[in-house]
């Protein structure tokens, strides 16, 4: 097969890659590789508790960090860029004396809020059957 053009820059043809199994491997592993980023971030123990915090309102900093106890300032300021940079978090600065930053879910964010809840709801409801197996487990 010859080589395919794109299109014309300054007198100069942009060649297309051609596709092969390998391009296309590479490529899926490129996607499961962000799935499990996407996973990773929305998993982690300070993610969840910052979108539940944040339910369906805006907080300040401060609020946040009284209200997911005993994260630190460092930690926190972490997953909200984190959140933030994955398009879950929205954190808006107003100008005052002293400067005011909130933060509130995105649309993408709340989205996340019901299955997060949902998780929440099946933990609990199984919390009892989950202990009896954990004991028996143990107990073999």
């Amino acid at each position: 097969m010859g080589t395919r053009y794109l299109s014309y820059t300054a007198g100069m043809a942009h060649p297309i890659p051609e596709v092969d199994d390998t391009t296309s491997e590479l490529c899926e592993q490129a996607r499961l590789a962000l799935i499990r980023d996407v996973l990773e971030r929305v998993g982690d123990k300070w993610s969840v508790v910052v979108i539940c915090q944040l339910g369906d309102t805006t907080r300040r900093f401060n609020e946040l960090r009284r209200m997911s106890e005993p994260i630190t300032q460092r930690m926190l300021s972490a997953t909200l860029r984190g959140l933030e940079r994955d398009g879950l978090v929205t954190r808006t600065v107003h100008d005052t004396k002293p400067p005011r930053v909130d933060y509130a879910l995105t649309a993408r964010g709340l989205s996340l809020l019901g299955i997060l809840r949902s998780l929440g709801g099946w933990a609990e409801d199984n919390c009892a059957g989950i202990l009896e197996s954990r004991t028996e487990f143990d107990a073999r």
